[in-house]
């Protein structure tokens, strides 16, 4: 199983947009999927048009905001044919103070321990990641291996990076197999020259990391208010063209299945 955050230190890059593409792309193809919304917006929910009872927070306290007891198969939610989730939403405000609660050589890893589905039932985990820096962020970061940043080339986006980059070492110190595999250009418009530039930057700092960009189209703005993916909405469109190129880079870089004994 591969274990994947999206994850961004600034919001309006299109972290949620990305994550369910991902997510909704692999599952497409046959992979399972398990898609985990930490951001108290909720909108992994909203984009793919379901509304699960239960969510992250009832997941790793096994309990409702009412305090009845509630097991982990009920709060995994199936959103689509091979992809799960866990919702997010306002509960996580309180799951943040629950797990400031737990003892302090547990308190970062609760969702690394707690999250383990059994083996060979999911092949991704996808962590939809809220900007900032937090306990929750924290949990993330010590449970996933890989980090997937968007990157919008519109604004001080080699800026948003830094402070990234920051978050991202503390938790290496921790957490030593987690990488930055992939920097995603999110918004690209070819028409302007500071989209170019941007990308030039991005080229010359990380050309290892980089991905090709997704370009900016109304299409991702119309699917999420219909509560469909990309492709479920428009998959001749340019973005999901793009989205479409991430997927197969990064199932090109899924490990080779292992031979016999």
């Amino acid at each position: 199983m591969r274990t994947i955050a999206v994850a961004m230190a600034k919001g309006g890059v299109g972290k949620t947009t990305t994550a369910v593409s991902l997510a909704g792309g692999l599952a497409a193809r046959g992979s399972r999927v398990l898609l985990v919304d930490c951001d108290t917006q909720d909108q992994v929910a909203r984009f793919l048009g379901v509304s699960p009872p239960y969510g992250l927070a009832e997941f790793l306290t096994e309990s409702t905001h009412t305090g009845r007891p509630v097991s982990r198969n009920e709060t995994v939610f199936r959103a689509r044919e091979n992809l799960w989730m866990l919702a997010g939403g306002v509960r996580l405000a309180e799951l943040k103070n629950w797990l400031g609660e737990q003892p302090p050589e547990v308190r970062q890893t609760v969702l690394r321990h707690k999250l383990v589905p059994r083996e060979g039932a999911i092949d991704y985990l996808i962590f939809d990641c809220a900007p900032g820096w937090d306990v929750l962020s924290v949990n993330i970061l010590m449970a996933a291996t890989e980090v997937l940043c968007p990157v919008a080339v519109q604004g001080p986006a080699i800026q948003g990076l830094k402070t990234f980059f920051r978050y991202l070492q503390s938790a290496q110190r921790l957490n030593p197999e987690l990488r930055l595999k992939y920097i995603l250009p999110t918004l690209f418009d070819r028409r302007t020259r500071h989209s170019q530039q941007m990308l030039e930057q991005l080229e010359r700092y990380f050309a290892r990391q980089l991905c090709a960009p997704v370009h900016y189209t109304v299409r991702l703005c119309e699917a999420p208010a219909l509560g469909r993916t990309i492709f479920e909405h428009d998959a001749g469109s340019t973005a999901a063209q793009d989205y479409e190129t991430l997927i197969r880079k990064v199932m090109n870089d899924d490990p080779p299945p292992s031979g016999p004994a």
